[in-house]
């Protein structure tokens, strides 16, 4: 007897046996649709896949208990990533699986021509990207005509990923009498108008409760230097520990540089963003699920809808640049009543947007520091004392030789032995600056101006113990100083503060660093000493040779620019000097005397020089 009142039988038999015990808000509100479209608006992790899988049953099965032969489709889902179309397929598969039905995906970087004959031997639900549906679509290799479903999840993303055109080629090719589902976190202008061309008097759901999943999650906002950002999230993971972490980056260059730190840290971690193959990315992910890996770096586009069971902790690299990619970021943890953690790593410059983020998205974060490594020390230990090792009985078989290491070693040698093993197998946490308080920028104490913690200092020659470095661009790369430092606090693991002197020279830039953050830099850039754009950086043993660079210092008997004679305050003022008349052989000479050409014999101009000039008459008419 199924606990599910109102879901088709078969289905209610699926949700006990995965250990359902009780539907989300969501789910209980598509029961009551019938056969009637909607639009429905649900924040990530709310089981948005089963309330569709449930919603469109009744339509599909229409009153049996299970489908019949598999021919062509009944009903079509449709998604806006790889990696969610191919989890929508795991989902339904054990939905269906009481009925009977078969599920076949169709998305982009799969064998075309295996997903072909899979769609010949035919599929009661079809599950697939945008793109790779429109192709099978075109190629006559998949058959709507036989529709009585359209689901599209995260509508709201695909329209943001340029799909209208494509999902308004499949909705145009789908029977006009389908029902049409539309699932998405959001539901802007867009959605709405893409509701009201392909919809039926659609009932409008906005899932009640959908802020609950959040209230599983502890939001934690760090503060952190500008350089102290990875090492944050360094300690961050080594404090928590998670089973599964997940760590968002805005661009690939940053995941890539994350993913090569973390591995050379000694973290289990894998990528996960759009250059990735399809292969390598479903490889990434079923790492994090068999366990093999523990974080995954992803870019927010690659990680659209991925369900990770296991995720305790998500940590913002990059902080989100509104509130439903906040959301929906976070929303990957605390999911079917886990507890979760998200961490935002702010830099002090960043506060104040991260206040507003905050209150954009109705959440309230824990403001604190980072954990130090002194705190992350204290959590292993508590680890290792808690470890259920402690509380299995000895064995027989173990016996004799615990008496043997005992009486050889001793036990205070050997419990300094197990606890050496148990922190080299860990990464060693990272030291971090302490941050000063934070100040609004235009806040005034006493008359004192707050300067911001990251920004250089206005004087330089007095900027301390430096190391300088050459850059291998300059004036004719176009090189500027508002696009190097940037890139050297990026790269370098630095902030302004950190960064002296720049010279600019013609092929090469000579850049000063705090004596204390050289080598830091050094091992933040990495051994090929290569930045963005393979620009090269080399060290330097004291100052730069200007000279070398192509630099020439002025001479002194250099002539002056504009061949104007140098300032001499005691010569006297010549502008207002009063000149007495020239003589008669100083006057110019005529204009026939100075032109040595109109001299020649024959020349009229030489012949009536000192001819009084007339006018020329006018001639009257005759």
């Amino acid at each position: 007897m199924s606990n599910f009142d109102g879901i088709v039988p078969a289905l209610a038999q699926a949700l006990e046996k995965r250990g359902y015990s009780d539907l989300t808000p969501v789910q209980k509100a598509v029961l009551e649709l019938g056969q009637a479209d909607a639009l429905v608006s649900a924040q990530t992790g709310s089981g948005k896949t089963v309330a569709f899988g449930l919603a469109m049953a009744p339509t599909l099965l229409d009153g049996a208990e299970r489908f019949g032969p598999a021919a062509t489709p009944l009903a079509l889902a449709v998604a806006p990533t790889r990696e969610l179309a191919l989890q929508v397929t795991r989902e339904l598969e054990w939905l269906y699986e009481p009925t009977g039905a078969t599920v076949a995906s169709c998305v982009g970087g799969m064998d075309m021509r295996t997903e072909r004959r899979a769609l010949e031997r035919g599929a009661h639900i079809v599950v697939g990207t945008p793109g790779r549906l429109r192709d099978h679509i075109t190629r006559n290799s998949l058959d709507m005509s036989t529709l009585k479903a359209v689901v599209l999840d995260e509508a709201d993303e695909m329209l943001d990923l340029g799909f209208r055109e494509d999902l308004e080629f499949i909705l145009d090719a789908a029977p006009t009498d389908r029902r049409t589902l539309m699932f998405s976190a959001t539901v802007p202008r867009s959605i709405a108008t893409l509701a009201q061309g392909y919809q039926r008097d659609a009932v409008r759901i906005s899932a009640a409760g959908e802020e609950k999943q959040h209230l599983d999650i502890e939001y934690r906002a760090l503060n952190v230097a500008q350089a102290d950002r990875e090492n944050a999230i360094i300690n961050v993971l080594r404090f928590y520990e998670a089973k599964n972490a997940l760590v968002f980056c805005n661009t690939r260059a940053a995941v890539n540089h994350l993913t090569a730190r973390f591995n050379n840290r000694n973290f289990s971690v894998v990528a996960l963003s759009g250059e990735l193959s399809q292969n390598e990315r479903s490889h990434a992910l079923q790492a994090m699920r068999d366990g093999r890996a523990k974080v995954c770096i992803a870019t927010d586009v690659a990680a659209r809808g991925i369900d990770l069971p296991n995720l305790e902790l998500v940590i913002h690299a990059d902080l989100p640049t509104n509130p439903e990619t906040l959301l929906h970021r976070s929303g990957r943890t605390g999911r079917a009543g886990r507890k979760g953690v998200s961490a935002l790593i702010v830099p002090n410059s960043a506060r104040r947007r991260t206040e507003r983020l905050l209150q954009s998205a109705k959440l309230t974060a824990t403001w604190a520091s980072p954990p130090s490594a002194d705190d992350v020390m204290r959590r292993d230990d508590e680890r290792i004392l808690a470890d259920p090792a402690f509380d299995e009985p000895v064995m027989d078989d173990e016996r004799a030789f615990i008496d043997a290491l005992l009486a050889r070693h001793g036990a205070e040698q050997v419990a300094a032995a197990f606890v050496r093993q148990c922190r080299s197998s860990r990464s060693a946490p990272e030291d971090l600056m302490d941050v000063a308080p934070f100040t609004p920028s235009r806040e005034r104490l006493a008359g004192e101006k707050f300067a911001h913690r990251d920004e250089a200092p206005s004087r330089r020659d007095d900027f301390g113990a430096s190391v300088w470095f050459s850059l291998s661009v300059g004036r004719r790369q176009n090189a500027e100083p508002r696009w190097l430092i940037p890139m050297l606090c990026r790269a370098g693991s630095i902030s302004k503060r950190e960064i002296g002197a720049i010279k600019m020279q013609p092929e090469e830039t000579f850049v000063q660093i705090a004596a204390d953050w050289a080598d830091r830099f050094l091992a933040a850039i990495g051994p090929d000493r290569k930045l963005q754009g393979n620009i090269v950086v080399k060290r330097l043993e004291g100052t730069p040779d200007l000279s070398r660079a192509g630099y020439q210092p002025p001479s002194p008997d250099k002539k002056p620019h504009r061949g104007k004679a140098p300032f001499d305050p005691n010569a006297p003022k010549r502008k207002f000097e009063k000149r007495a008349p020239a003589s008669a052989d100083q006057r110019p000479a005529a204009a026939h005397e100075a032109k040595p050409w109109a001299k020649k014999p024959g020349n009229p101009k030489f012949e009536n020089a000192g001819a009084p000039k007339h006018k020329k008459a006018k001639k009257r008419p005759s």
